[in-house]
């Protein structure tokens, strides 16, 4: 039968011989128990004498880990830094909301940062996050992630710091980090195959160029409209960047041209529609009468307006608190897989026409 100086030399020497890394976790109490025939007492006093040469740190509720100095710096660490791409649009406050919220009842302070949705904004605030060194973790928005992104290096040396981070809404699929976000690929295929149930056939879309989630989005417009057999066009795709979304009068010579034909379009969200309906309405295109608009955010401009807007809800501080969980839960349990997306239905109000002629 092992003893415990046994069962002890066996772990330091994966350790030393690097089969075993700092961070990795240990098999459990019971697994080494099987492995060397031993009691549970005799394997606890081989890992109390590895704790004690610093070897070995127990986490109560998670298991054994192989020390890591770097870790041992970051779990005293009391602060966390959320950055978000905005401060004043509809989703960011109750999203920040319930990041906050989870954050202050585990005990943590939140230093928060906007990026204003550009890449200098998000390589400086990343740089000063690098130069202080002194957060436990990162909530992150992504910066026009859906174009080639100049400060993935930054990232990559917060990754390689053992820094915990988790992106939310949008991530760069370029980097093994985890994402808490709406499931955008489903919600465009939900949008499109809510019109596809109304009786709409001529389905066009609006999608957000420099971005991620409008990426995704249209794929999931795309796999709905081949999945009934439905024709598509690029000539009835929209593609916009943040600054003609902000103002779509920008694009309005482009957007009437490619809606010709339509009897509905998916919208990349419901700011995009609330835009667009006096855009239509000045060409004496009405909103559903003409043209059916679905959005997504649900947010407080659908019920605004004189046309209300069917849109699919953003989870907003439901995906702030789960976010902030899932980091706690990183910073505790490094191997621990925060990936979520969250996946909701329509809410139905005025700007689709029901059950038109097929």
């Amino acid at each position: 039968m092992a003893g415990y100086l046994e069962i002890k030399n066996w772990i330091q020497e994966r350790v030393d011989k690097q089969e075993l890394l700092p961070g990795d976790k240990l098999q459990s109490e019971n697994a080494l128990c099987q492995i060397f025939h031993v009691s549970r007492q005799t394997v606890r006093h081989a890992i109390s004498l590895l704790e004690s040469d610093g070897v070995l740190h127990r986490i109560q509720g998670s298991g054994t880990y192989i020390n890591d100095s770097r870790q041992a710096i970051l779990s005293n660490r009391t602060r966390i830094a959320v950055v978000t791409t905005y401060v004043d649009g509809y989703i960011f406050p109750k999203t920040i909301q319930g990041i906050e919220q989870v954050l202050f009842e585990q005990g943590y302070s939140v230093q928060i940062a906007f990026t204003n949705n550009t890449v200098e904004r998000e390589k400086n605030i990343l740089e000063d996050i690098i130069s202080r060194d002194e957060v436990a973790g990162i909530i992150i928005e992504a910066t026009k992630s859906g174009l080639p992104n100049p400060n993935l290096h930054l990232y990559q040396e917060i990754i390689n710091r053992k820094i915990p981070i988790i992106f939310i809404n949008s991530y760069y699929p370029q980097l093994a980090v985890p994402h808490v976000a709406m499931n955008d690929r489903m919600t465009g295929y939900t949008a499109t195959k809510y019109l596809i149930k109304k009786g709409h056939k001529k389905i066009g879309g609006i999608f957000k160029l420099d971005d991620g989630q409008g990426h995704l989005r249209y794929a999931g417009y795309m796999e709905a409209m081949e999945e009934a057999g439905l024709a598509t066009s690029d000539g009835n795709i929209i593609w916009v960047d943040t600054e003609e979304t902000k103002n779509l009068e920008l694009s309005k010579t482009k957007i009437l041209n490619r809606m010709k034909g339509m009897s509905a379009m998916v919208c990349y969200n419901d700011q995009m529609v609330y835009n667009l309906i006096p855009i239509l309405k000045e060409q004496g295109i009405f909103v559903p009468e003409q043209m059916s608009l679905i959005g997504i955010d649900d947010s407080d401009l659908a019920a605004m307006g004189d046309v209300t807007i069917t849109s699919i809800p953003h989870p907003t501080d439901k995906l702030g608190a789960k976010a902030a969980r899932n980091l706690m839960n990183l910073i505790r349990t490094p191997s621990f897989d925060a990936t979520f997306e969250f996946e909701t239905l329509v809410t139905e109000r005025a700007s689709v026409l029901k059950n038109i002629e097929k």
